[in-house]
């Protein structure tokens, strides 16, 4: 070989062995850059969906969400908590999270909070509730109460000074009276407040008081001389240790039931329960548009499951109609009405 074949098998060489190494580079280089980006894409894939608000809906949100996260399909991470409609409004309409649970609807103030932190909201009734007034088992001298002693118990003037049953009705016992209910943020104080006293918010405030239901649940169960109120779904699941007053509001007493509920009897505390949706949650998270429509197609039968009483087929129909048109706003100008019935919450939303 000459002098000149050897110097060109040299530079040859030379440029295999640096064509290989930066192949080589190239290959260590793209490697963890790909790995990266899909541990990126995997986190960005699965989005949080945040639910808070009233006691009284979370066990129909709460049986919704196990379900849609049973199927692997649905990758959504779904966090369901509790604080009370009023508590959960606050969070909501702060853009904190993406859907509130409410047992009523949402007020003119809350609007006006919305409103002020450009939050966008869908309403959707799913349910109807019977706001139950319990007493311990032990107890077996009462088993109807009417408005009327119910505002005498819980009006602010009763405060420390309606403090025993017989004081409410003379035949009853000259026992004290314990009671149990929700606290200020819960959208069911505002209501039996507004529905029994008169005015929202209206109440005494000597009694022992829990966003949580399932607090005034143990309460009542642990105390014969107890009283308290709280949704339906609560008294249904746990009927072998608390026991549920009949309501007389003039026409004779009656007891929570779905059918006293569907026939407009039990009144002025049936009332209807609502999540609201964050708009452009929806927009931004499609995990977040699945699961409202999964929520709306299963409220029917998981809402009879857990104990409240669903609405009409028309009136979920109506629900899914909304939610396609991205319908937002509230079909109640900002206040909670009193003795609403199914029929009567159908027509509103017609109107929507």
């Amino acid at each position: 070989m000459s002098w000149t074949e050897k110097k060109l098998a040299l530079v040859l060489g030379i440029l295999v062995l640096a064509t290989s190494c930066t192949a080589q580079s190239n290959t260590s280089t793209q490697t963890p850059q790909s790995q990266k980006a899909t541990e990126v894409s995997s986190s960005q894939t699965v989005a949080t969906v945040t639910v808070d608000g009233s006691s009284t809906v979370y066990p129909i949100t709460l049986a919704i969400a196990k379900e849609f996260q049973a199927d692997s399909k649905n990758k959504a991470h779904l966090k369901v908590g509790i604080s009370g409609t009023g508590g959960g409004f606050e969070k909501f309409c702060a853009g904190k999270t993406d859907i509130n649970n409410a047992s009523r609807p949402i007020l003119t103030a809350e609007m006006q909070t919305c409103n002020k932190n450009s939050v966008r909201f869908m309403e959707f009734p799913v349910a109807f509730d019977a706001l139950t007034i319990a007493i311990n088992p032990q107890n077996n001298w009462a088993k109807d109460i009417t408005i009327a002693e119910l505002k005498k118990i819980w009006e602010p003037g009763a405060q420390n000074k309606i403090t025993r049953w017989q004081q409410v009705r003379a035949s009853w016992p000259n026992r004290p009276i314990k009671l149990y209910g929700p606290g200020k943020k819960s959208g069911t104080f505002d209501y039996f407040t507004e529905a029994v006293v008169g005015k929202s918010g209206a109440s005494r405030t000597d009694y022992t008081a829990s966003e949580d239901d399932k607090v005034l649940v143990d309460g009542i169960s642990k105390d014969p001389n107890a009283l308290g109120y709280f949704g339906f779904a609560y008294y249904e699941e746990n009927q072998n240790k608390l026991k549920a007053l009949a309501v007389n509001s003039g026409k004779g007493p009656v007891l929570p039931s779905r059918q006293t509920v569907e026939k407009a009897q039990y009144q002025p505390l049936s009332r209807p329960l609502f999540i609201y949706v964050n708009a452009r949650s929806v927009q931004n998270k499609p995990e977040m548009k699945d699961f409202v429509d999964f929520y709306i197609h299963k409220a029917p039968t998981t809402v009879s499951s857990v104990g409240y009483v669903p609405l009409s087929e028309e009136a979920y129909h109506l629900d899914e109609v909304h939610f396609n048109r991205g319908k937002v706003g509230t079909v109640f100008e900002g206040e909670a009405p009193v003795n609403l019935t199914i029929g009567e919450l159908l027509r509103k939303q017609t109107k929507f």
